[in-house]
């Protein structure tokens, strides 16, 4: 306990005094309490506990989802159950012991070890800000270099493929959707059939952090769309809905369990809802559509999350060379 409000002082120093000066008033402040008992107040845990609270409340103001603010609080604890210390006395040293043990037990990758250095991060800057701790002990920790993993996407065959296979006009519908608008699939099943604009090829979605944006779709997917809801004979509001009666509002299992299905049938690696999206940003950057409307378009809010998506083929970065350079 007297190392770590000796630490405490230090640190509050550190602003005024030199590497010498800081050593000497160690040694002063040892040799002073050296004959003192020193005891944590005992209302520390709950300052703990009211540390990780006011944060996930800061961060649902900001508008993260439930699952993002579950994720974090899982984190965050986890961090502070293993190093059984203080959060006002938690250095540098013991976040890069814990990321790297945790690595070493859980056989983590380096995005997922970055995941978590970034969340304390963000954990630690946010009491820094609000003055509860002097300064973060991540601020020294950088970003993990992981390396760039070239995602699939899909070809314009396999596309087809899909096309052909279908066998209900509502997967046709669903393939199209993806295809066209590039939108997630936890957007595409809180559509309601009265958000579609067919007129303008249209509608509205909501994505991470309830936010809204406008997302297009062609006129293949608009004529698809429309004879799957010709076809229809429920009274469900949803756009997509179950093929058996009592015809519920589909949800992202039961579209991730079709189009695997639907990939197995022909023979096609990983066929899943999120490799449109990556094939639409891809196909965009491709044919030169600017990436800040292509960033507004996937609602992104930082354009760093667009470029990862967007994988350029080196095809064009051949005949880009030969038509600017040589």
């Amino acid at each position: 306990m007297k190392e770590n409000l000796i630490r405490d002082v230090i640190q509050g120093m550190l602003p005024y005094l030199n590497n010498a000066q800081g050593e000497k008033l160690r040694e002063v402040l040892q040799f002073s309490l050296a004959s003192y008992d020193i005891k944590e107040k005992e209302e520390q845990d709950d300052d703990e506990e009211n540390f990780v609270e006011l944060f996930l409340s800061a961060k649902r103001i900001e508008g993260c989802s439930e699952k993002t603010l579950n994720y974090y609080e899982s984190t965050i604890r986890a961090m502070l159950y293993d190093l059984q210390k203080e959060v006002k006395h938690v250095v540098t040293d013991d976040i890069r012991r814990y990321l790297t043990e945790y690595q070493e037990r859980k056989k983590s990758s380096k995005v997922t070890i970055d995941n978590i250095r970034r969340i304390l991060s963000s954990f630690f800057s946010w009491l820094e800000d609000e003055d509860y701790i002097l300064k973060s002990p991540v601020r020294r920790i950088h970003k993990i270099k992981t390396g760039i993993n070239v995602k699939e996407t899909y070809s314009d065959e396999a596309l087809e493929l899909m096309r052909d296979k279908c066998s209900e006009l509502r997967d046709l519908a669903m393939i199209d959707m993806f295809a066209s608008t590039g939108m997630r699939v936890g957007e595409m099943v809180l559509l309601n059939i009265n958000d579609i604009d067919f007129n303008e090829r249209e509608c509205v979605v909501f994505g991470k952090g309830s936010k809204e944006r406008v997302v297009y779709f062609d006129a293949r997917t608009k004529i698809h769309l429309l004879n799957y809801l010709h076809s229809r004979t429920d009274n469900n509001s949803a756009l997509f809905v179950s093929l058996k009666a009592p015809h519920h509002r589909l949800k992202i299992g039961g579209v991730e369990k079709r189009l695997r299905e639907l990939g197995k049938s022909l023979g096609l690696n990983k066929v899943h809802p999120h490799k449109f999206r990556r094939t639409l940003a891809t196909m965009a950057i491709d044919k030169g559509m600017p990436i800040e409307q292509l960033q507004q378009l996937l609602g992104h809010r930082k354009i760093d999350t667009t470029l990862q998506y967007a994988m350029v083929k080196q095809s064009n970065v051949k005949m880009a060379h030969r038509k600017y350079i040589g």
